[in-house]
């Protein structure tokens, strides 16, 4: 790993006064590494630029924020998928706050990742989750562009991954050829799926639509060793709660 105040502090101290030199200017700018968590160029970019380096939380949300403004337009399903996740990891009100900050800077573009990405790749099951969780974000508006297909496979050589592998798990989150609306067709079957009537407060209904979905989530399904049916089958699942829940939001009016 190449740390750059230490590269830069040993550089400068030998310029000045050779060895003895590059070793104080080497601790100096160790010690500055440290202090400003510098771990690659990239970084050091970040924070002349003005933009902080990201934290292991924040990650996730910028790639998906990236993936969900990739072809020009944030939808509805997008926003909602990024909660889901947020709720997938139980994340507190800060670590909402800062997942909300960070999708909102994965819109930009602005970020180098590359190096964060390469990081993560020495954490096989924590790369695996990033893959799946962007595979997800693709398919929430029910498609996945030539350009976010190509986002997803340069990531993923950044973690070490091949195209095949890459692709293979799109296939775990890829919707039915059916549209989604036949999984839900009218509001009635909405209601039923979701276990709520028609005269259910908004907050039981919501909290009856996050209680199916934690349960039915993929990322819990596929770490109890299920099959790649099974994931897919908890993906199919989740998607009729997410179309079951919007189309009683929208007929009760209510957010």
């Amino acid at each position: 790993m190449l740390w750059p105040g230490t590269l830069i502090g040993a550089g400068a101290g030998f310029a000045i006064a050779s060895i003895p030199g590059a070793l104080l200017g080497a601790l100096l700018g160790q010690a500055l590494d440290r202090r400003l968590h510098l771990q690659s160029w990239g970084h050091l970019r970040e924070k002349l630029g003005g933009r902080p380096v990201l934290r292991n939380d924040e990650l996730l949300f910028v790639l998906l924020g990236r993936l969900a403004k990739c072809d020009g337009q944030v939808v509805a399903g997008h926003i909602e998928q990024a909660r889901a996740e947020m709720r997938a990891l139980d994340m507190s009100g800060p670590a909402q706050r800062r997942a909300i900050a960070a999708f909102n800077r994965g819109k930009s573009g602005r970020d180098r990742l590359r190096g964060y990405l390469r990081r993560l790749s020495a954490q096989p099951h924590a790369a695996e989750g990033v893959l799946r969780a962007c595979w997800r974000m693709v398919w929430a508006d029910g498609r996945a562009g030539s350009s976010e297909r190509e986002l997803i496979s340069q990531w993923g050589r950044w973690l070490g991954w091949t195209p095949h592998q890459v692709n293979a798990l799109a296939h775990d989150y890829e919707p039915q050829k059916r549209p989604l609306s036949s999984s839900v067709p009218s509001y009635q079957d909405a209601l039923r799926l979701l276990g709520v009537s028609a005269t259910t407060e908004p907050a039981q209904i919501k909290r009856a639509y996050r209680r199916l979905l934690s349960r039915h989530h993929p990322d819990k399904i596929a770490g109890s060793g299920a099959t790649a049916m099974q994931v897919r089958e908890a993906t199919e699942r989740t998607r009729e709660l997410h179309s079951a829940y919007t189309l009683i939001r929208e007929r009760r009016d209510f957010r």
